[in-house]
């Protein structure tokens, strides 16, 4: 399975909307909505089959970089 996104790609912040919050888990509330570039991706297998990614994002205005699962992101359209 390919990435759904690639470098360079300008992407929107939207948490799961089933996503269950625990003490591990940062909160991504502040972040709903924003917008960022994705700086680089990683694949994880997990040890039933099937592979995974997750991001690294720059956010436009303040320069923050956020780590998300793909099933937080959106592609940006204007």
């Amino acid at each position: 399975m390919a990435p759904k996104y690639e470098i360079g790609q300008k992407v929107v912040i939207t948490p799961a909307k089933d996503q269950h919050s625990s003490l591990r888990d940062s909160d991504l509330k502040p972040f709903a909505g924003r917008v960022g570039e994705i700086a680089n991706y990683y694949w994880l297998s997990r040890s039933q089959g099937g592979v995974f990614y997750i991001y690294t994002v720059q956010l436009e205005t303040d320069y923050k970089e956020v780590v998300l699962h793909e099933d937080e992101l959106e592609a940006f359209v204007v």
